[in-house]
Parts: C-alpha cells; sequence; structure tokens
C-alpha cells in the first residue's frame, strides 16, 4: 500500500492526511489529524445480499477514552455502551454521505470512524466526516463525491474555521457545513438568535472551506492514481413500469387533486389503486407474459414502482401548478392549537402542541444540581444540566411494532430541540435547575422535531422557568425538477417522503437558535438556501403568535410539587466540614431536615426539598457550621463532654470550645459537675481564640439581651 502525507490550512489550523498507514485490510482507510486530535476513517464494501432493495449503509463512530488519556469508569472499566454525542456524530457523518451513494448501489458498506487522540481542543467530528470521504474514494465504491465538512464559528464579528471548543463556548455560533461539488449537502447548527443573514454569510464562508478540501481531496486521490468518475446507473427493463404507468397513472392524478382528503383516506385511495387497478391485472395476465414474469421474479417490484410513479406525479403537480396534495399554498402553515397544563401539576409543567395531524405533548420537571447528567464521553463538557428526550412510539403512525429504546433518529430529534431551546435559557446563577424535558410524539404526519420545540417552550413557561424568549420552530421541504426548484413551508410527511430536502429552523422572533438541513440529492446552492431560511421565517413568527395565545409568558410560580432550592457560598476550605468523614455529616443534615443538599467545586451549596422550610432549616445548619467565630460572640450551644478542668460546648455544627472551670461562674466552683452536665443548653461567649485556633469561652459578663437573641438564633437552626 502507497503512504501519503498531505497537509491543508485553514486560518493557520492544518488538517494532514496520511493514507496507506493504518487498516491496510480495509477498503480504505485515513488518519486525519489537526492540532492532537486524530481520527482513523475507514470504508469497506461487501457485495449485496439476495432481496435487498436499499442500500446498506451503515455508520460507525467509534471514541476511545485512552484518545484523552483516560480510563473508563465502570466496573469493566471498558467503553460500554455508546454515550448520545457518539450516537449524534455517527449520524453526522451519515447524513451528507448516505445522498452521494447512487440509488441503484445494493452492496453493503460499512464506515468505521474512531477516535485515537484527543487534545480537547479539535473537535473530532467534521475531521471523522472529511474522513469518511476520503476512505470511500480509496474503496473506489460508486460515489458522488468528494465530500467535506467544516464548522464554522464566531467570534466576536468574525467568522472562523473550525474553531476550537473554548470558542465555541464564548462563541455566538456552532456551526457545520457539509458539501459537495454540487453544493451545500448538509448543515446543522446551534445559534445564539442570530438574524438570518448572518446565518446565510456563515454557510457561504463555510462551503468556500468545503471546496478547498474537496480538491484536496481529488489532489490526493490522483497522487494515488485513483480516478473520481461517476457510476453510471445499471439499465434495466421498463415493461413492468410502464405497464403499471399506463393503467394507475391518470387515477393517481385524481387522489393528489383531491384536496379535502386527508392523510389516512389519501393513502387508503392509493392503495385500493394499487391493488385493484396494477395488482389484480398483472394477476390475469398468462404466467409467460413479461410483465407477470418482471413481477413475480422481484415481489417488492410493484410497490416500489408504485410508489415512484406517486412521488414523480405529485411533484410534478406542486412544480407546475404551485399546488400541494393538501391543498395549501407553498408557502401556507398548516392549522396550529397549543393547550398548557394539560396535566395535573405533579408534571411541573406540560403542553400540548398541534399542527395538522402532527401532535407532540411536552412536560418539564424541574429537578436539582444533583440531577444533572454526568458525561463520560470525550467532549470537555463534564455534564448537563438540560435534557431533552423525544420518544416515537409507533402508534403515532398508526403502525403496531416492538417498542425498543431510543434510536439513532430518536436521540437526533431530542439533540436538536435541546440545541433550540439552550440559548433562552435563564443562567444558571438566577435559576438553578436541572431541567428534563420530555416530548411524546401522540401522532406524527411531518416535523415533529419542530412540533417538540414549540410544546417544549410552552412547557417550560408552564413550568414557571423564565426563558429569555419563547422558541417556535418550522420544517422547509424542496422539491427540485431541473432548473425548477420550489421551497415548501411545513412540510407533511408525504412532502418529506417524496421531497429533496427537510429544512429545519427554529428561533425566537430576534434571530435562529438552531438549524438542520438534509439533502436526498447531490447538493444546493446557496441562494436556495438563503431563499429557504428566508421563507422560514414568516412561518416561525406565524406559529409562535398561535402559541402565544395559550401562554404569552413564564409563569411567575411553580408548581407546589416542584422543589424549592436555596443557595449559599461558602469558602472551598469549608467543603470538607460540611461533607463530614464519609459524608457522616452532610447525610445527617439531610436525616434531621428532610432536605437535599449538593455541594460544587467552588463552594456553592444548593439545598432543596419540596417544602421550603425544610431546605431554610438545612441552610441555618450549614451557615451555622461554616461560620466563623468571632471573640465577643454569644452562642447557646450543647455540652459535649466534661474533663476536671472545664466542659466542652458545641457551638455550631462540628464546632467546639471550652469553659474553663474558672469561668463557668462568678464565683468559685468546686467540681464541674456541679454547674453542667452532658447534654445541658448554656449560652456561653468566645472569651479568646488562642494561635492554635481552640476556642476558649465564658459564661460571664452576658447581657440578658444578648443570651435571649442566641437562644432564638439556636432554636432556628
Amino acid at each position: 500500500m502507497v503512504e501519503l502525507d498531505k497537509s491543508i490550512s485553514f486560518d493557520g489550523r492544518d488538517i494532514r492526511l496520511k493514507v496507506g498507514l493504518l487498516a491496510p485490510q480495509a477498503g480504505g482507510s485515513v488518519l486525519i489529524q489537526s492540532g492532537d486530535t486524530a481520527v482513523l476513517v475507514t470504508a469497506t464494501r461487501a457485495q449485496g445480499r439476495e432481496g435487498i432493495d436499499f442500500l446498506p449503509l451503515l455508520v460507525d463512530y467509534e471514541e476511545r477514552l485512552y484518545a484523552a488519556g483516560r480510563i473508563p469508569g465502570g466496573f469493566l472499566r471498558r467503553e460500554g455502551r455508546p454515550p448520545e454525542k457518539v450516537t449524534l456524530t455517527s449520524r453526522l457523518i451519515d447524513r451528507p454521505l448516505r445522498p452521494l451513494f447512487p440509488s441503484w448501489l445494493r452492496d453493503d458498506i460499512q464506515i468505521v470512524a474512531t477516535t485515537l487522540s484527543m487534545d480537547e481542543q479539535v473537535p473530532p467530528d467534521v475531521l471523522a466526516v472529511t474522513g469518511a470521504s476520503i476512505a470511500v474514494l480509496q474503496a473506489k465504491i460508486p460515489f458522488y463525491g468528494p465530500m467535506a465538512a467544516v464548522r464554522v464559528g464566531l467570534v466576536g464579528d468574525d467568522f472562523i474555521i473550525n474553531p476550537t471548543y473554548r470558542e465555541i463556548e464564548s462563541g455566538d455560533l456552532d456551526l457545520i457545513v457539509a458539501g459537495s461539488p454540487d453544493g451545500v449537502i448538509m448543515v446543522e447548527a446551534g445559534a445564539n438568535q442570530l438574524p438570518e443573514q448572518d446565518i446565510i454569510e456563515a454557510i457561504d464562508f463555510g462551503y468556500e472551506a468545503v471546496r478547498d478540501l474537496i480538491e484536496a481531496q481529488r489532489e490526493l486521490m490522483a497522487s494515488l492514481g485513483i480516478e473520481v468518475t461517476i457510476a453510471e446507473p445499471p439499465v434495466g427493463d421498463t415493461t413492468l413500469e410502464q405497464f403499471i404507468r399506463d393503467r394507475a397513472t391518470t387515477q393517481i392524478k385524481g387522489i393528489l387533486s383531491q384536496f379535502d382528503l386527508d392523510k389516512h383516506s389519501r393513502d387508503t385511495a392509493l392503495d385500493e389503486i394499487k391493488a385493484n387497478s396494477v395488482v389484480a391485472a398483472i394477476a390475469e395476465l398468462p404466467e409467460d407474459e413479461p410483465v407477470r414474469v418482471a413481477a413475480t421474479e422481484d415481489d417488492k417490484a410493484v410497490g416500489k414502482i408504485f410508489k415512484d410513479i406517486t412521488k414523480q406525479l405529485m411533484r410534478r403537480q406542486i412544480v407546475e401548478e404551485g399546488v400541494r396534495v393538501d391543498g395549501r399554498k407553498l408557502d401556507e402553515v398548516r392549522p396550529v392549537s397549543c393547550k398548557v397544563g394539560l396535566l395535573p401539576q405533579r408534571v411541573h409543567g406540560s403542553a400540548l402542541f398541534n399542527r395538522g395531524l402532527t401532535q407532540v405533548l411536552s412536560t418539564a420537571t424541574l429537578g436539582t444540581p444533583g440531577d444533572a447528567q454526568k458525561l463520560d464521553d470525550l467532549n470537555p463538557e463534564e455534564d448537563k444540566r438540560y435534557l431533552h428526550h423525544y420518544n416515537f412510539p409507533p402508534y403515532s403512525v398508526g403502525e403496531t411494532k416492538p417498542m425498543r429504546s431510543p434510536g439513532r433518529r430518536e436521540i437526533g430529534h431530542g439533540a436538536l430541540a435541546e440545541r433550540a431551546i439552550v440559548p433562552v435559557l435563564p443562567p444558571q446563577e438566577d435559576f438553578p435547575y436541572v431541567l428534563r424535558v420530555v416530548s411524546e410524539v401522540l401522532s406524527s404526519n411531518g416535523s415533529t422535531s419542530m412540533g417538540s420545540v414549540c410544546g417544549s417552550t410552552l412547557a417550560l413557561m408552564d413550568a414557571g422557568v423564565p426563558l429569555t424568549k419563547p422558541v417556535s420552530g418550522a420544517a422547509m421541504g424542496l422539491i427540485k425538477e431541473g432548473d425548477e426548484v420550489r421551497i415548501l413551508t411545513d412540510i407533511q410527511g408525504i412532502e418529506d417522503f417524496l421531497g429533496d430536502m427537510d429544512f429545519k429552523v427554529a428561533g425566537t422572533d430576534t434571530g435562529i437558535t438552531a438549524l438542520q438541513m438534509d439533502m436526498k440529492i447531490t447538493g444546493l446552492s446557496m441562494d436556495v438556501i438563503s431563499e429557504a431560511i428566508k421563507q422560514a421565517r414568516p412561518a416561525r413568527l406565524h406559529i409562535l403568535e398561535k402559541m402565544l395565545v395559550a401562554l404569552d409568558k413564564p409563569r411567575t410560580e411553580l408548581s407546589p410539587f416542584a422543589p424549592r432550592l436555596l443557595t449559599m457560598r461558602i469558602d472551598p476550605d469549608l467543603i470538607g466540614l460540611v461533607i463530614g468523614p464519609g459524608g457522616k455529616t452532610i447525610k445527617g443534615i439531610t436525616e434531621q431536615t428532610g432536605a437535599k443538599v449538593d455541594i460544587e467545586d467552588d463552594g456553592t451549596i444548593t439545598v432543596s426539598a419540596v417544602d421550603g422550610e425544610k431546605a431554610k432549616k438545612a441552610i441555618n445548619i450549614i451557615q451555622g457550621m461554616t461560620r466563623k467565630l468571632n471573640e465577643g460572640d454569644v452562642y447557646s450551644g450543647r455540652v459535649t463532654r466534661i474533663i476536671p478542668i472545664g466542659a466542652f460546648v458545641e457551638l455550631l455544627p462540628g464546632k467546639e470550645g471550652m469553659i474553663h472551670i474558672s469561668q463557668l461562674a462568678d464565683y468559685r466552683v468546686g467540681r464541674v459537675e456541679d454547674e453542667v452536665a452532658v447534654g445541658d443548653e448554656v449560652v456561653v461567649k468566645v472569651r479568646e481564640i488562642d494561635s492554635k485556633g481552640r476556642v476558649n469561652l465564658t459564661r460571664l459578663g452576658i447581657h440578658p439581651d444578648e443570651a435571649a437573641a442566641a437562644r432564638e438564633a439556636a432554636a432556628m437552626t
């Protein structure tokens, strides 16, 4: 195998491509590196299996914790179930790659990307996307590439290519652009309410760098002696297709032009045409008739051809007549309705969002800092305080199938909705709750992810979360026939399935917070992308207006079943005192008060309890424990032990002082036991704190008012 090493520079940051060094038995492999982050990407092709009528493409992204010099936790001390970030990166590689394989390809293809080293400065995800293209080209798999991806950040007023984690965190934009020679093929973005024009310019800026990476791949393949060519599709027999087209076209047109039909009625009518006008007609033909032979040899052929004809007719109707299957105009949104507070207040916040036949129930739960999700992956972020989970049960599309754990689609949709909401969450110091939103898709007919964004905004507001702005979202579609392009607002299921683009845009009335675009064609020009982003704005604002009719601002009171949080800050050196040996002290506070106590490394303490009085009691105890003793302070404490020369008194939890026998009374005391016993409550004054930190107390010279105040303070704790 020939070894080659090539470097490409962006904004002073190099990307190195090494081929022929690792994984010699894979069809193609590349080690792609930037800084100390290195990702090995391989592509392997196997002969197609019998009866497969789709492209069996597997894309797996793997993280190894040794890449960051860490040993995995848990009993096994090895990587186990992939974290969500790993699943999302697998999707990120798959989404721009899949449309570039020919539709007729049926071979098994597997892409494996493994992060071997990571410097916690350069994210490995976009490196893996570009590496996948290089590996596929090396493996000589039919492919309409090259394809590449870059990340675009916004620091101040400047766009930068492939920013570091720190630059992403401090900036207002985290955008990934993937493209092919034909144009942009995927966009993934989170933004801090940026105007549409800024997003458009960022995508254009990123695609310029993508073109450089595409050219570098061409040069690399030329150095390897590999010619990048577009594979010709196999020529098939069209006899069966023409037979079905002749018998079904007119009837399908009639159904697609009946705009008053709902989804179920339309699907039923199309199924009847297929059964009565196509399948039945084929069954009447002689067994040796070529049409019947073709249908018999491939039992899925009739259904596929019928679906393709339906797709072509629907697309033609939109392009030529400007009318959609439900009679809407191209920029028209389906009817929207919303309800809040649908569930009892034991669910801290709830909202139901309806748009056409799409229905999403979102719930919001307020948790304590200890509920934050600990992240065990290569991302420098250690935990998450906002969690958004998305569920898609089979009944939402009228189907029956086994219920399984969330798949890549569910994880991806939840992450998109989460990204859309994060920019409007209140700062942690103002609202220290951990938030979990769950979006249950109860009925699906297009863009449930954007329905989740809308429903979740209302659920959080219903829970009393002070969002800085409400967020809404809309999904845009595209039909491209030759040079004719039609952009569709608020696509429904059939338009998503039969169209060329799924472009989701979420944001506030100020600007965009999240963006996700996927293509089924090999690329899109910036002019069309710009038009789609701009066309989404009035749709978003229309939906937002309907949402605010249900609830126009966050509730001022939390559910009575939500925990009450009180926070305080102590000297970090005192954290050990509050926790106690083996956690004994903090457990004792919880048992005594019924409140939960969370302590952060910077000394921030959050106390939570559904009963606010319990939280206050725990705060008072901790304040007493961590309070600095000063000479002259008066306390009411409990005698803990007696020695011949005096008695020890617990002034505050974990803090003791001693009363010398001479300070027990204003007269001579013969025995300490004559004045006090273990367990007695006594009022004392701090007489002296010596150089070793020992606290000496006295019962002398205490004013009655001081004694009363000390007893009152002790009663409160």
